[in-house]
């Protein structure tokens, strides 16, 4: 086994992570205004000297007009024959072809150097929680024979892996929520309620809503709405077994896995575009304060560390590091394997009170996992303290959009402020972000835990 990264090291700023094989690079032959697709321009992959700073603007400045061509040409179409449509481009034929190639990988985890570290312990919870089982069965009983046999699936099953974010379908995995029945819809999001802290489910369900008013501004509620998501149950549900479940669509991938009744809530990916609307707070506003109190708490030889690239579209990032779909973050869909070394400021270099603000951020991505597991989870995370990084690109006084990555071995987190895909910012901003979590090291999925559940 290799040895750890740990602080002193220098490797964490000489190696970017690992970022796939499409690349657009800053000065390249492709212009700033020109269009990867009918959403995408290279502006967002394209190296800028002067910062991206923020503005006053409001999403509502970045409507299109409602009879834009880049929203028209969608109106009256179903979610199967947009996805048709909007996948022939050839831009994303090829981000289908990578991701097809990642996808059909045997799992191994996110690693930082391509060795998978034994640091998982399956220890279950003396009095498991019988909710989340109940309600999925519950579920079950609800389904006529076709729903079950689409829902249902082995609990190691590759469909595990078949979750994305964009808003067209790329695999059709269980059943979609909008072709069920309200009284099905109900019970399947009971599955949801029951297995995640109650504000934890708010987030999930807050993220699927904000889907709906996006898709209120453009007038395409037949594409994104608050119920265009795909569930799935892995296993047999139960308390002693291992079993679980997958909600998945626009802004909105989470997997749940309960052995032994310890649970696993990862891969996520939680996001939004608009973030927030006239009536609520940025989606993950809390985090976002949090983190730039850490951020601004550095001192001048904390921040050299710690800040890998002055701004997110910063020409000092090597080939390929911006990448269209995912921008700078390295967790998404499809990344079940990726290599990531590690970057910035070992938390081992921060002051306690440091470390406690690191931690808040670190347990706020978690806070999907009920208050106990929560718990047991955030002792991991403690026990690697001298293992964790902490990364960020920008400013540190929350002047301009930003990316932070969270990274131990047990535990990965980012979160990325991105330009518009129904909006129409060109260059990062607040209020379009996208966030992820994994369990590096086989972890994702409860993979690392089905296997001590049954070495065999």
């Amino acid at each position: 086994m290799r040895s750890a990264v740990r602080c002193g090291s220098s490797a964490a700023r000489q190696q970017p992570p690992d970022r796939g094989t499409t690349t657009t690079t800053g000065d390249g032959a492709m212009g700033t205004d020109e269009q990867l697709d009918d959403f995408f321009s290279a502006a967002r992959v394209t190296a800028r000297d002067e910062d991206v700073t923020l503005t006053s603007d409001s999403f509502r400045e970045h409507l299109y007009d409602h009879d834009d061509p880049v929203l028209a040409q969608w109106r009256g179409l179903d979610w199967a024959e947009f996805s048709r449509r909007k996948m022939s481009p050839d831009f994303v034929q090829e981000l289908l072809a990578e991701w097809r190639a990642l996808y059909d990988e045997p799992f191994v985890g996110v690693t930082t150097d391509g060795t998978v570290r034994d640091v998982h312990r399956l220890r279950p919870p003396s009095d498991p929680d019988p909710a989340p089982a109940r309600a999925a069965r519950e579920l079950l009983d609800r389904l006529d024979a076709d729903q079950r046999e689409a829902v249902l699936h082995a609990v190691d099953a590759p469909e595990w892996r078949a979750w994305s974010n964009p808003e067209f379908v790329i695999h059709e995995v269980g059943l979609r929520l909008e072709e069920l029945s309200p009284e099905i819809v109900e019970a399947t999001l009971g599955v949801v309620r029951a297995s995640l802290s109650p504000e934890g489910y708010d987030r999930v369900v807050e993220a699927m809503e904000l889907n709906g008013y996006l898709g209120d501004l453009v007038d395409l509620p037949e594409l994104m709405n608050d119920r265009s998501y795909w569930f799935s149950l892995f296993g047999k549900p139960s308390t002693s077994g291992a079993w679980g479940w997958q909600l998945f669509g626009h802004h909105v991938a989470v997997n749940f896995v309960s052995v032994a009744g310890r649970h696993v809530v990862a891969p996520v990916f939680l996001g939004a575009e608009p973030a927030l609307s006239e009536d609520r707070p940025a989606l993950f506003d809390a985090r976002e304060r949090l983190a730039i109190e850490l951020a601004t708490s550095l001192t001048d030889a904390q921040r050299a560390e710690a800040v890998v690239y002055s701004s997110v579209l910063d020409p000092a990032m090597p080939e390929g590091r911006l990448h269209p779909a995912d921008e700078r973050h390295v967790a998404g869909a499809f990344r079940d394997n990726r290599v990531i070394p590690a970057e910035g400021i070992c938390a081992a270099e921060l002051t306690d009170d440091q470390w406690a603000l690191l931690r808040a951020v670190a347990e706020d991505f978690l806070l999907l996992l009920s208050a106990p597991q929560r718990e047991a989870t955030m002792g991991d995370v403690d026990a690697f303290r001298h293992e964790t990084w902490f990364a960020w690109y920008g400013a540190t006084d929350g002047s301009q959009p930003f990316y932070l990555r969270i990274q131990s071995p047990v535990v990965l987190a980012e979160l990325d402020h991105h330009a518009g895909v129904w909006l129409s910012n060109q260059l990062p901003a607040r209020f379009h972000v996208h966030t992820t979590l994994r369990m590096p090291n086989g972890n994702d999925y409860g993979r690392a835990y089905v296997r001590a559940l049954d070495p065999s």
